[in-house]
Order: C-alpha cells, then structure tokens, then sequence
C-alpha cells in the first residue's frame, strides 16, 4: 500500500448500542489529528438507545464523512450480524475486522427472527473481503477488565495490520490522554490483548 493510500481511507464501524462504536470512532479520530492527518466523522443512524445499531464513519484525507456502498476501505463491526448487514459499504477487496460474538438483537431473542450462523458470515465476509480478521471482542474486554472495552480490543487488531497510517503507540497515547487513568489501564490492557491476538 503506497503512502498516499495510506492517508487516505475510509473506515465504516457498525455495532450494538452500548458497545462503544461512537467511543472507537473518536478515539480513531483523535489518534489520527495527532498523528497531523486530516480528519471526518460522522453518524449514519444517530446515537441508538442500548440494544440498537449504531453505525459511524471516519475518513482520513477526505473533507467529507459519508460513505457510500462499496467505498469503505475498512469495516470494523463490534458485532457479527451487524458485520454482515454493513457488508454493502465495503469496496471490492476491502479489509474486515469483526468481533464473533453475538448481541441479539430483539427480533432474534423473542424468536420472531433467526440469526445466521458465525460459520454463514465468516464464509459471506470472505466472499468480499481480501483481508478478514475476526476475535472474541466482548471476551477480551472482559479479560482486560471490563466488557465495554471490547471495542478497543478490535482497534488494537486493526492497529497492528499496519492497515493505518499511524500505529498502536500513537491509540495507546490518545487514550491515556482522554480517558481517566483507571479507565485507560483497563483500555490500554484491551488494546494490547486486541493487537496480541492470533489471525
């Protein structure tokens, strides 16, 4: 990947509310004005109550923060089914980066709906993607310390495929920079577990 692609993508994230997608998207965001690159944000669906999808973007080296279907570069899902649902955005040979462990969404709990198997979506993201790396974010977080810093444990993951233009120090500074230092241990913890974990 040239220098200049690297400066320039367009990353998708899609989770569950209350897992930390608008958190990510900031802690990206910030990560990235430090490194002195060009940065946009944004939500698609605005901040879902807990249990709803929330969907955002960040764009380095564009002015704007919309993505349309088949331009994002990365596809960050913080849950599996949201993963396969944002499938649309991702451009053809895109990088996928998803959590494999399951939020159901209120259709699926009360059974009026059924969820497609891990197997079914890992086989539908691979038909799409030319780089796939999926964890157990929820199971990491909770190894760090705390559940919610699941989504940080995706960041490390993306951090350390060299798929930005900065790397895991500069997300670790960020987040000893914007959060409280017991929040940022347990987060610093999940970020290392996340960057750590096996392809």
């Amino acid at each position: 990947m040239s220098a200049l692609q690297k400066t320039r993508l367009r990353i998708f994230m899609t989770g569950v509310g209350g897992q930390g997608t608008l958190t990510a998207t900031t802690l990206l965001a910030r990560a990235a004005v430090a490194a002195g690159l060009p940065v946009t944000s944004g939500e698609i669906h605005g901040m879902a109550q807990r249990g709803g999808v929330v969907e955002s973007t960040l764009l380095i080296g564009y002015k704007s923060p919309k993505i349309g279907p088949g331009e994002a570069d990365i596809l960050l899902g913080f849950e599996p089914l949201e993963t396969l649902r944002a499938l649309g955005y991702l451009k053809p040979g895109g990088l996928v980066l998803s959590s494999t462990e399951y939020l159901a969404p209120l259709s699926v709990a009360t059974g009026k709906d059924t969820c497609p198997d891990l197997a079914a979506i890992k086989a539908r993201v691979a038909a799409c993607a030319s780089s796939v790396r999926f964890l157990p974010c929820r199971s990491l977080g909770l190894e760090a310390g705390a559940v919610q810093s699941g989504n940080i444990a995706l960041l490390g993951a993306l951090c350390s495929l060299g798929a930005l233009p900065f790397g895991v120090e500069v997300l670790a500074e960020t987040i000893r920079a914007t959060m409280k230092p017991k929040v940022a241990e347990v987060n610093l913890r999940a970020l290392t577990l996340g960057a750590e974990h096996p392809a």
